[in-house]
């Protein structure tokens, strides 16, 4: 599984809209709306990067109101609750 971060520019009347379709896409897994450089911020999960290559410029893109795309890789989850979840495995309350 392959996660990607994607920073989206929209047209200012059209934030909600394309939050919405682009959160509907298959391989979407979140989408926020945010303050800063970006308007939109979505986390993806797919399968490969075929997959990126084709949901982001494919779909993602072309969603009415999108005017740019910047995508990143991850390559490693550091979050507290990945690590306590394995720490916990086995484990009874």
């Amino acid at each position: 599984m392959v996660t990607a971060i994607v920073l989206i520019d929209v047209e200012a009347d059209r934030i909600t809209e394309a939050a919405q379709e682009i959160a509907d896409l298959p391989g979407v897994d979140q989408v926020y709306s945010c303050a800063g450089d970006v308007d939109l911020v979505a986390i993806t999960r797919v399968a490969d990067h075929e997959a990126i290559a084709d949901l982001v410029p494919g779909h993602i893109s072309k969603v009415r109101g999108v005017l740019r795309t910047v995508t990143h890789i991850a390559f490693r989850s550091y979050s507290q609750r990945d690590s306590d979840d394995a720490f916990s495995i086995g484990m009874q309350s």
